[in-house]
């Protein structure tokens, strides 16, 4: 999401060099956190990402309405070392156009089998599906988009095996609203899913696994501490969606504004989590893809 407070990106940066606690949740372990620096002018301000199966490239969007698609390096433990960017398209509709400035604010990001993306945009709620050279088509849209909160809508998505498409929006309207969970199949949207909300934790990135398994990216923040991650695993049943597992939940600080999540196996077989954060375009928080194991 774009922040525009400078006292709250302040805020993070003292909590993020003040505070180095460790994740507690026992069911994540940490590979690392690479800052990225890369000089073009148009990086920054991640939002989703897509990493390749065996971890040597990746796909991002930024919340400007910039999709990236680079090479990744790894060392022998799997660490990322570097990466290089191969490609930069300005996201725009089929006509070539960027449209207002609210309509580029892309945050979700997933990629199906076959390689084809999907965007969905919190500014102007939609989602749209990826056909080359920076042009995408919006779907046909959900009545309930244009009742989503502005700044806070369609953040996190996730297309499953299947190739159906789930979309969930930052806020739910309430705390103890539990959040919407919007599936696309056979050309429309339902809206028969929810997923609880709990705590102060707010939806920013989801994935599925090579399992079938749902996963939700969730991101709290404190103007004190900084932000705090916690990722949440679902098993999609014909009845809905249970409580889902904690794999995963940070101090506030411990690392910085994680958005988008992609799953994938290393080469021994271990379950992946690679999240990138959004440094908000501001020179106070870093641009990091950060990655776990998480147990299965």
């Amino acid at each position: 999401m774009h922040r525009r407070s400078g006292r709250r990106l302040s805020a993070a940066l003292v909590a993020l060099t003040c505070l180095g606690a460790p994740a507690w949740a026992q069911e994540a372990r940490l590979i690392g956190a690479r800052t990225l620096r890369v000089d073009h002018p148009q990086w920054g301000g991640l939002s989703g990402v897509e990493m390749a199966g065996d971890g040597a490239s990746l796909v991002a969007v930024s919340d400007r309405g910039i999709l990236f698609r680079a090479t990744v390096t790894r060392d022998e433990s799997g660490q990322i070392t570097g990466l290089t960017l191969l490609t930069t398209d300005e996201l725009t509709g089929r006509d070539g156009q960027r449209g207002p400035w609210a309509a580029r604010d892309s945050e979700g990001l997933a990629m199906r089998a076959d390689g084809t993306l999907f965007i969905s945009f919190e500014g102007d709620h939609r989602v749209a599906r990826y056909i080359g050279g920076g042009a995408s088509e919006p779907l046909p849209p959900h009545p309930d988009f244009a009742r989503l909160q502005e700044n806070a809508s369609l953040e996190a998505l996730a297309v499953d095996a299947e190739g159906t498409l789930y979309a969930l929006p930052e806020r739910s309207g309430e705390t103890t609203r539990p959040f919407p969970v919007f599936r696309y199949r056979n050309g429309a949207w339902d809206g028969d899913l929810s997923l609880p909300r709990e705590g102060d934790f707010l939806a920013v990135g989801a994935d599925f696994d090579d399992r079938g398994r749902f996963y939700l990216l969730e991101r709290d923040f404190s103007l004190f501490f900084g932000f705090a991650t916690r990722i949440r695993r679902f098993e999609i049943t014909e009845s809905g969606l249970g409580r889902g597992d904690v794999l995963l939940q940070t101090r506030a600080g411990e690392h910085s504004n994680l958005e988008g999540l992609s799953l994938w196996r290393d080469a021994a077989g271990r379950l992946v989590a690679s999240m990138v954060s959004d440094d908000n375009f501001s020179p106070l928080l870093p641009t990091q893809v950060v990655e776990y194991y998480l147990a299965e």
